[in-house]
């Protein structure tokens, strides 16, 4: 087995501000992490690296990918940006990749547990919607 690609990914961080995530991303752990709120000037080009690297870990490493998510609030296009980070892995999902994501959310914020929830119903892939205590 050729082990060169997982050697080739790097992690990727993304120290957090007032509004921007805290992003690590673990190729040697097969896992993602994003927490606080998200509501950067402009998502896209936030969240371009962040895709990237989904890609090119779901290209190059056998592992599965876990995302493990803490965001507290999300404006609309950092949801456009979630949503085809999540359409990533629901592509790789079919082909038969070990994909999931775990949110773990604040019980007291409604309104980030019904938009994981809507994202939920989109995906076919294991996806665990959690208060952060558990």
């Amino acid at each position: 087995m050729n082990m060169g690609p997982e050697i080739d990914m790097k992690s990727l961080t993304m120290a957090g501000s007032h509004s921007t995530p805290t992003i690590q991303c673990d190729p040697a752990r097969g896992l993602m992490s994003m927490q606080g709120d998200s509501y950067p000037e402009n998502s896209f080009e936030f969240f371009d690296e962040v895709i990237h690297w989904v890609e090119q870990f779901l290209q190059q490493s056998t592992l599965p990918l876990q995302l493990e998510l803490r965001l507290i609030y999300m404006n609309t296009s950092s949801v456009k940006a979630m949503m085809d980070i999540f359409d990533l892995l629901e592509a790789a999902y079919e082909q038969g990749r070990a994909v999931s994501v775990r949110w773990y959310y604040d019980p007291e914020n409604e309104r980030v547990v019904e938009l994981a929830e809507e994202f939920k119903e989109d995906c076919t892939f294991p996806f665990y919607i959690k208060p952060h205590d558990e």
